[in-house]
């Protein structure tokens, strides 16, 4: 070690192939040492960065485990006692009031939003299918037929009624397209909830479906369309 201008600097001796020392300061040792260590040849064997992450969330969950158990009458085991009854409460409510049942909502409705005319959704169809948006267009051409129908009042206007219903009961008064019915309203249910995808010749049928119903004229039934059977 040796003191230049009142800084002390510490040196390390190295030898070279001649066998003469060569003194080395302190801050390059340092950071050729740094450099020598940072090779991956030394940290193989270090955990991976989901390893460390792993251990600093647990190292949290003790720390929140060890002091709420410190703010707790009763240390841990008060702790444990309190979430048990929390437990418990939870698991009454629920054994008394059941299993949460789905708000009824207009999803599973043929119409999901605003009133409009069948002419309005056979534009709408007309649309999507002139840009290839078929499973949109076999939805507003399924629309269209239901409220055309309720517009001649072959069907009594009904929030919530899905296309199953809407067939079934169009076809106590349409009794030879009944079939036609069903299929177009499978198909409406088969994009809507289904997952699947229509494609052109299923749009066509419903297309067809409208413009054949729109010509064909009503049996008298006398069950009122919605009428329970």
């Amino acid at each position: 070690m040796r003191t230049t201008g009142g800084t002390t600097t510490a040196r390390l001796p190295v030898r070279y192939a001649d066998d003469v020392p060569v003194d080395i300061p302190r801050v390059p040792a340092r950071e050729a040492a740094e450099r020598e260590l940072s090779k991956p040849m030394y940290h193989e064997n270090d955990p991976s960065l989901l390893e460390r992450g792993l251990d600093r969330f647990w190292e949290w969950v003790g720390n929140l485990f060890d002091t709420a158990s410190g703010a707790t009458p009763g240390g841990l085991l008060g702790l444990l006692v309190i979430l048990v009854v929390v437990l418990a409460l939870v698991g009454a409510i629920w054994w008394r009031l059941g299993t949460p049942q789905r708000t009824p909502t207009t999803g599973d409705s043929l119409f999901a939003d605003g009133p409009r005319t069948a002419d309005q959704h056979r534009a709408a169809a007309t649309r999507h299918a002139s840009a290839g948006r078929w499973n949109q267009a076999v939805q507003e051409r399924m629309r269209a037929i239901v409220r055309s129908l309720e517009e001649r009042t072959l069907l009594d206007p009904r929030p919530g009624r899905t296309a199953d219903e809407a067939a079934a009961e169009a076809g106590r008064s349409l009794p030879s397209h009944t079939d036609e019915l069903r299929a177009a309203a499978r198909s409406f249910d088969d994009v809507t909830y289904g997952g699947r995808t229509a494609d052109a010749s299923a749009y066509r049928r419903i297309e067809e479906l409208d413009v054949s119903l729109e010509r064909t004229r009503p049996t008298l039934d006398p069950t009122p369309a919605g009428a329970a059977e």
